[in-house]
């Protein structure tokens, strides 16, 4: 993949297994993602969020835009699992749950065709932040792709115009995404000996609190600091990914 230009992605995080423990380690992982853009220049906006009762998230979505953004963060796709004790554990034991990211790159041009009988659109309140009109009128969109039954919401525009326009350029990339695995496929092997599958279902780091320690299991590396690296100082890590994997910048 040439990622000369890929200077725009969409970040998503969706709690896995483990109840509200997987959320809030959902929610904690888009903010060091946030914090890592603030500390990289780039910016970072909300697309779309679903919260639980404690504020964590069942699934968020967010773009973000910057100088080799896709580049970075290419690799931070897949399952992370976070093993802590949870505030709400009486008996001091330790629980491990998992959320998944997924880090899809915005191009300029597609490869594959769209047609518009293949998508259905629905139209709800946002109810969010916005000002007042924003619960009054229709503008969060929800646009589905009926063949794949891949379905992106856009709630945070203030239009709803410009949420269908961000859901569709979404929707497109997960497309693109589609087809390049396809295609990927075809010379299966390759990419997986050098990084693993770039799936969101493949495993790929663990949040180890009462050991201070983050492992990306990819390349057999640890970390310490957990606190500091959940605030945005994942340098280290980004760079010694992108360090070892023999694939072209």
């Amino acid at each position: 993949m040439d990622l000369e230009g890929l200077n725009e992605i969409v970040l998503e995080v969706r709690a896995g297994a483990g109840g509200n423990e997987a959320s809030l380690f959902a929610w904690e992982l888009a903010h060091m993602y946030e914090k890592f853009a603030e500390n990289q220049g780039w910016q970072w906006k909300v697309n779309y969020e679903s919260k639980n009762d404690l504020n964590g998230y069942k699934e968020a979505s967010f773009e973000v835009k910057g100088e080799d953004v896709f580049k970075k963060m290419r690799y931070e796709t897949g399952v992370h699992r976070v093993q802590r004790i949870p505030a709400t554990e009486k008996n001091g034991r330790v629980h491990t749950s998992t959320a998944s990211v997924a880090v899809l790159p915005i191009r300029k041009k597609i490869n594959f065709q769209i047609n518009s009988a293949d998508f259905e659109t629905e139209y709800s309140r946002s109810g969010g932040k916005g000002g007042q009109n924003v619960n009054k009128v229709e503008t969060a969109v929800r646009i589905i792709h009926k063949p794949t039954g891949l379905d992106v919401r856009s709630t945070n525009e203030r239009s709803q115009l410009a949420n269908r326009e961000k859901a569709m350029m979404i929707l497109t990339a997960k497309l693109q995404q589609l087809e390049e695995e396809k295609e990927a496929n075809k010379h299966a092997g390759i990419r997986k000996n050098q990084i693993g599958t770039g799936d969101r279902s493949e495993k790929i780091r663990t949040y180890n609190f009462s050991q201070d320690r983050v492992t990306d299991h990819r390349i057999k590396k640890s970390w310490h600091n957990l606190p500091k690296i959940m605030e945005g100082n994942i340098e280290p890590i980004i760079e010694a990914i992108n360090k070892l994997v023999n694939l072209p910048r």
